[in-house]
Parts: structure tokens; C-alpha cells; sequence
């Protein structure tokens, strides 16, 4: 049987096996809920009967836990009903998906909603997403399938039809066709997909942009656009990159509300067209946005019914598809679009360099990441004694762009930071922490050397560059272009201690690569020499003398005798804090003498007695080095400063156990438990080494069972 890392880290194996075998691409995504849409709908097939999906039942906990939970009102007389039983002849798609099948209904997921109407310009990708063998004629099961990219892998998410409705309507996303329910569906897989309805209330559109594509979002702010913003929409939308806007509401309880242009504030549309048209005698710059609701509508130039369009001949006016239809669809002035929105999202499928006329393919690498309280959770730059600590990945830009100016050599590279999984836990009381990462340039003399940087390296060099503020959104996303070089990228939360899963993702014009940083895994073993008899101390002859007392004629002791002769000397150090070895840990370290000398008599002599004596002593130093003002604890931030003095090498995942393995709830570290993990690392490497062949081992549940049971 191989040797693996802690099971802990099972999932986390498994999900990088998968992916080197192709789960999570497009052609093959993950099983939601490991459900298989094409056996479970031929098993309904066969049974004749329709689908009920237990996964996510039609209950209330499928509405949500709070306002659309047990005990809201709201939800006593929600009825699930299948489309089949709310109107005659319904229909999977009715002439083809278009923006207008999408309306908003009695849940604030206008965000999610302008996502939707973006993906309808692009049938390539919203046939990805909306898979089209499906229909409610031939093969109908009452079963459904739509796929979604999430954290780097697309899955696949299956539903029944059965959806929440209130007097036989729709109580959310409806189309404008009644008998049309892709919309109403695909919200449904969404609202499956991170935990219920309710937890889909509230959100930034290009969450949802990005999780129908995958791409990579980058914001601007109206009011620091660049010169040439009209230009980069233009060429967004031609590249299928999907556009969202928004007007930033100061005052919280007047958001989503209705100005008097039209307008409506703290609300999500979507940018769905961009054009220039001759009217009278110069041209005028155009933009097509939709209002999820599918009515409410800009009233002024260019609106629906404007004086501006009478100058149009009917041929541009086709062309614009100008309708006079309150169907939330409106045209605006590019520059009106400037002075009343407050800022713009736009979702690039392969982030294309948009401030170019060139077209550049880019290169994108995934690493998943996790900030664990106490070890590798060490909050922004403001915390030194722990920004440290924080997930590290090594950033090599290998090639320059081809369009750099003015001698200029430079690489240009997209960064994004991801938080996982807080909308889903938003129940439990999670909400999206502050964010932020910084990057700062790997000196040429440690180029290739991937070993963790230290603290000195970061109190004494600056940032080379950084996002531009920390902000609670689910992901921070900025471009930079930057010498090549090798470079390190530290993602951290605000605060330190702010426990969380995050994916960080480069992209890059031209070839890079990046990696986390892990330390090679392997351990010194350097063993004090024991003293000569004449070198030594009071404290020894001391120690000689009382092993002598209690070892009697056998000249060995138990672990229990073991644990008397330590505490006696042991308690005569003050500082240590120490409440004395238990009688685990003193058993842990006769193992750990017997796997060394393979005598395996779970006793030791006066000779193996000292060996200890003597590491016990040397790890002591360790420790009072690092004890926070001598309090007799070691801070579990500095635990892998300690464990590297003591001749280990470990990576951040190991880390993180004993972090969770010997921290205490204020995350501090005593002597005891110090000794116990040195002691406990040292007979698990000797073990290891014991079985080496070439870096793995392989053990019977026999070997297995001896091994983990006596170390």
C-alpha cells in the first residue's frame, strides 16, 4: 500500500486526480451531487415516472433559512408545481432563448438575472450552459440538466421541474412567453447549485458572468475609466465577453429604486449592445442596456419614444433593432451612460489585452488555496509578525508581449483572486471577507529556489505591485504588466485568523507559470552528542541520579516512570509554563527510541534515556527562542519558525495539521504539546525512512496497524 498524506487532504488529492484524468472540463464535468442526468433520466424513462430530485427537495429548506424560510410568511402558500401543471403545451425553449424570456420576480437576483441576459447574446456559450437536449415532448422525464463553472472544474447540475409558484404564477425568474420555463429552470439549478433561493438574494453580476464562462472579470469605475472605455466595450462584446453596469446607491434603503430618468439605483443591467449612429449631421455614439425586470426604462434621450430617433432612417433604426415596447430594453447616449452609471463589469472569456487592437490569446494557470486560522491565515501587509505565513505562489513571466513600446520589456498578466463557497455557507452566518493580494519581485540570487519566504524577506523589501484595495467581493481581479522575471504572489485576507478556501488564477499574454510554494518535505536529524561524563552539569548528574532511583536493578523505565523522572526536572523550570508530560506523550517518546533502535521492548535504558535527555534539551532552546515574552507558549504562526530550527522541513499542508493538531482555541502552543509534535514528526520521519523506496513506502493493514498504533 503507497504512502499518502494525511487524509485530511483526501478531497483535495482526489480533485487534482480528476483533473489530470479530464473531470471538470467542458467535455466531461463533474457530477453534481454525483448524479448522473443521463442514467437517471433513462431509469424514469423505464419506470415511466417523473424525476423527484431528494437532493434538493421541493420544501422550504430548498427556499431558504431566513426570510424564505420556516418561519416567514412568505412562504406558507408557495406551491411546487411542474410546468405541466401550470399551463397547457409548456415549452423548454419557445423560439429560440433571447433576453426578454428573462424577468424578474419576488427574489433579488436582478444581478444573477443580467448575467442571463448577457449569456442569450451568445449561443455558443449559453448552449454550454443550457444544455439543448432537452424538452418537454420527446423523451420528458421531468428531469433537467444545466452546467456551470465553479472554482475551476464545470459541473453538471441536475434538477426535477418542479418550481415555486403562488395563484399558479411563477414566484420567481418567468419569461415573457408563459408556457417558457429555461429561465425559470436554470435559476432553479443555480439556487441548487450554492444551497437554496434565498442564498441567491444579492450579488455582483459578474459572479454570475463568470461562472457561465469561466472568464475572468475586470471593473472599472466610471469615474476613473480610461479615454478609451467606449472602444474596449466595443471590442468586449464583439469578443463574447459578457457586460454588466450598475449605479452605486449610497443610502441602503433607497436601493433598487427609481429615479427620475428611469433609472434604477443599487441595480444590475446588462450592456448588450454598443454602436455608432449618424444622426443629423455627426455621428452619435449608442448603448443597448436591459433592465432584468424586463419593464421600467431610461426616459431620456434616446429613449424608446425620443424625438432622437425621428432623424433615423428605417434602415439604421433595424439595424439598432429599435423597438417602442416596454420590454426593459433601452437606448442610451454612450455618453449619458457615462454621467448615470457608476461603474462597469466586463466579463472577458479569454482575457483578451481590450486596450489593444491586436487580439492576444492568453495563457491562464489554477491554484487552489486556503488560509487556515493560526498557521497560514495572516491577514494583509498592516500584520508583519504574520503576513508571512500566508499561502505563497511563485510567479515566473518567462516571455515579453510583442507590442511592448518604447524599449520597453514588459509581460502583461491578469490576477484573480476567488473566495469559495461563502454564498453556499452564507446560511451558517458566513459573509465574503475583505480581500486583497500583493506581489513582490523574487531577488536573482534566490531564483528557482522554491522555499517559503520569510518574515525578514518582507519586513525589508516593498510590494512590487498590488491590487488596488482590499474589498469584500468574491473575487479581486487587476492587470499589471511587469518586467519577467520570477515574482511571488501572496493572497491573504484583511484581518489575520480568517479561516477560508480561495483559487488564484494568472493569466498571462505569454507563456508563465505559477505554483504554490511548498517546501521540499524531509527532516535533519541532527542528534546532540551526548555529554562526557566529566562535562556534566548539576542538572545532569541530577537527572543521573534520579534515573538510577527509579530505573532500580532493571536500569530501564516505563512510560509511566518515564513521566515521573521528566516532570520532577522539569517542574524546576519556571518559565516553561508547564503543567508536566502526560502519560501519552511520554509513551510517544519510548516509541519513538524503540523505532530508532528497532528493539521495540517499550522501555528505555539509561543510554536511549539520555539520547532523549539530550533532544528534549536542545528542542527546550527551540522553544524558549521563540516563547511570546517568555509567557511559556510559542505562537502558532511561529510553530514553523520552531519546527525548522529543529532540523523539519514541512509544507503548508502539514502545517496546517499541526496547527489543528496541537494549537489551543487562542492558538498558542505549550511546551508539552510542542515536545509531543517534535516528538511524534522525529518517530514518523525515522519511520518512514525505515520503509523508504524512493519516496514511497509500502506496508500490510498488518505494518500499517503496528506502526500508526504504537507511534
Amino acid at each position: 500500500m503507497p504512502y499518502t498524506p494525511s487524509g485530511f487532504f483526501c478531497d483535495r488529492l482526489i480533485r487534482e486526480r480528476e483533473r489530470r484524468d479530464g473531470e471538470g472540463s467542458l467535455s466531461k464535468p463533474l457530477r453534481f451531487s454525483g448524479q448522473d442526468f443521463t442514467a437517471l433520466k433513462q431509469e424514469c424513462l423505464t419506470k415511466k415516472c417523473l424525476f423527484e430530485d431528494d437532493t434538493f427537495p421541493a420544501s422550504v429548506e430548498s427556499l431558504g433559512y431566513k426570510e424564505l424560510g420556516h418561519k416567514s410568511n412568505k412562504v406558507k402558500n408557495i406551491v411546487w408545481k411542474r410546468p405541466k401543471e401550470i399551463c397547457e403545451n409548456p415549452q423548454f425553449i419557445v423560439g429560440g432563448a433571447s433576453r426578454t424570456d428573462i424577468c424578474q420576480g419576488d427574489l433579488g437576483d436582478c444581478w444573477l438575472l443580467a448575467a442571463i441576459a448577457c449569456l442569450t447574446l451568445n449561443e455558443k456559450l449559453l448552449y454550454r450552459v443550457v444544455p439543448q437536449d432537452q424538452s418537454y415532448s420527446e423523451g420528458y422525464g421531468g428531469i433537467f440538466h444545466f452546467q456551470f463553472w465553479r472554482y475551476g472544474d464545470w459541473v453538471d447540475v441536475v434538477i426535477d421541474d418542479r418550481i415555486p409558484t403562488f395563484n399558479n404564477q411563477l414566484v420567481f425568474t418567468k419569461s415573457a412567453e408563459r408556457n417558457e420555463f429555461w429561465s425559470a429552470l436554470l435559476e432553479k439549478a443555480y439556487a441548487k447549485l450554492h444551497g437554496s433561493y434565498e442564498a441567491l438574494k444579492g450579488g455582483n453580476t459578474t459572479e454570475a458572468m463568470e461562472d457561465f464562462t469561466g472568464g475572468v472579470t475586470e471593473f472599472y469605475e466610471m469615474k476613473e475609466a480610461p479615454k478609451e472605455l467606449y472602444k474596449i466595450m466595443k471590442k468586449a462584446l464583439e469578443r463574447g465577453s459578457m457586460m454588466g453596469c450598475s449605479i452605486d446607491s449610497l443610502v441602503p434603503a433607497r436601493f433598487e429604486t427609481r429615479t427620475v430618468t428611469g433609472l434604477v439605483k443599487g441595480h444590475a443591467y446588462s450592456v448588450t449592445a454598443v454602436e455608432e449612429s449618424q444622426h443629423k449631421a455627426s455621428k452619435v455614439r449608442l448603448v443597448r442596456l436591459r433592465n432584468p425586470w424586463g419593464q421600467v426604462e431610461w426616459n431620456g434621450p434616446w429613449s424608446d419614444n425620443s424625438k432622437e430617433w425621428v432623424s433615423l432612417s428605417k434602415g439604421e433604426k433595424d439595424q439598432l433593432q429599435h423597438q417602442s415596447a416596454e420590454d426593459g430594453e433601452f437606448w442610451m447616449s454612450f455618453e449619458d451612460f457615462k454621467k448615470n452609471y457608476t461603474k462597469i463589469e466586463i466579463c472577458n472569456l479569454t482575457p483578451d489585452a481590450l486596450e489593444d487592437d491586436k487580439i492576444h490569446k492568453w495563457t491562464v494557470s489554477v491554484n487552489e488555496g486556503r488560509w487556515v486560522r493560526g498557521c497560514s491565515a495572516g491577514g494583509c501587509r498592516n500584520y508583519p509578525d504574520t503576513f508571512w505565513t500566508n499561502p505563497q505562489f511563485r510567479l515566473c513571466l518567462l516571455e515579453e508581449d510583442d507590442d511592448s513600446e518604447d524599449n520597453e520589456v514588459a509581460c502583461s498578466f491578469v490576477v484573480s483572486l476567488m473566495q469559495k463557497n461563502r454564498r453556499k455557507e452564507r446560511k451558517l452566518g458566513a459573509n465574503l471577507f475583505t480581500i486583497g493580494f500583493a506581489i513582490y519581485e523574487v531577488p536573482k540570487e534566490m531564483h528557482g529556489n522554491k522555499q517559503h519566504m520569510q518574515k525578514d524577506f518582507f519586513l525589508f523589501n516593498s510590494s512590487k505591485a498590488r491590487c488596488k484595495s482590499y474589498i469584500n467581493l468574491r473575487e479581486v481581479t487587476q492587470r499589471f504588466r511587469l518586467s519577467p522575471g520570477e515574482y511571488v504572489i501572496i493572497p491573504s485576507t484583511y484581518e489575520p485568523h480568517q479561516e477560508g478556501e480561495f483559487i488564484l488564477r494568472v493569466f498571462s499574454e505569454k507563456r508563465n507559470t505559477s505554483e504554490e510554494i511548498e517546501n521540499r518535505i524531509e527532516a535533519d536529524h541532527t542528534v546532540p552528542a551526548p555529554a562526557n561524563a566529566g562535562e556534566e552539569s548539576e542538572e545532569d548528574q541530577q537527572f543521573r541520579s534520579l534515573f538510577q532511583q527509579i530505573a532500580a536493578d532493571e536500569m530501564e523505565v516505563t512510560a509511566n516512570e518515564l513521566k515521573n523522572v521528566l516532570n520532577r526536572v522539569v517542574s524546576k523550570h519556571k518559565d516553561l509554563n508547564t503543567e508536566g508530560f502526560s502519560l501519552e506523550c511520554c509513551r510517544s517518546m519510548i516509541a519513538l527510541v524503540d523505532v530508532s533502535s528497532m528493539d521495540g521492548t517499550g522501555r528505555l535504558s539509561l543510554q536511549e534515556f539520555r539520547h532523549l535527555w539530550n533532544k528534549i534539551k536542545q528542542w527546550q532552546g527551540i522553544f524558549r527562542h521563540y516563547s511570546s515574552d517568555q509567557a511559556g507558549i510559542i505562537n502558532s504562526y511561529e510553530m514553523r519558525n520552531a519546527i525548522n530550527d529543529a532540523g523539519f522541513r514541512l509544507n503548508n499542508q502539514l502545517y496546517d495539521i499541526i496547527t489543528m493538531r496541537y494549537a489551543n482555541e487562542g492558538m498558542n502552543i505549550d511546551f508539552d504539546s510542542f515536545i509531543s509534535c517534535l516528538v511524534r514528526l522525529e518517530a514518523m520521519f525515522r519511520a518512514f525512512q525505515a520503509f523508504d523506496q524512493d519516496g514511497m513506502i509500502r506496508l500490510s493493514v498488518l505494518e500499517w496497524l503496528q506502526l500508526t498504533m504504537y507511534a
